[in-house]
């Protein structure tokens, strides 16, 4: 299958999980078995495959920025690096609505952090965090 269309697909698939959450941030359904689960672990999967199919023979690695970005201008790996996004922010957006709810978080605030998370994860866990903070 070629990687573009591997693209829309693992991105389409993500944005599913996200309309869920933000559709239902409380749900078990929403934040636990789609997008907590399932989603995640068919990226996961397609993660994995793509490491599979495309590390053997790649210039770079993880010792330095030159050698991430070397490893990246090989599009199977570049195309495996944004799955690991899609999946862990996905995953991060779930727990943080399964988190929220069980702390008693007005909805809206959870769903405040989403957008963050999607586009930008570590700055969404912040932002999640902080509100927390100021909540106690």
């Amino acid at each position: 299958m070629p990687l573009e269309t591997l693209f829309s697909a693992a991105g389409s698939l993500a944005m599913a999980g996200w309309l869920a959450l933000l559709l239902a941030p409380g749900r078990r359904w929403a934040n636990w078995q789609l997008a907590g689960l399932a989603i995640p672990a068919l990226l996961a999967a397609l993660y994995v495959l793509l490491l599979a199919w495309h590390w053997g023979g790649a210039e770079g690695g993880f010792g330095s920025l030159a050698q991430v970005a070397a490893l990246f201008r090989n599009p199977g790996l570049l195309l495996a690096g944004w799955v690991h996004y899609l999946a862990f922010d996905l995953f991060l957006g779930a727990w943080m609505c399964r988190r929220g709810t069980a702390e008693g978080m007005n909805p809206w605030a959870i769903r405040l952090c989403l957008p963050p998370t999607f586009l930008a994860g570590p700055a969404g866990l912040l932002l999640f965090l902080g509100l927390r903070l100021v909540r106690r």
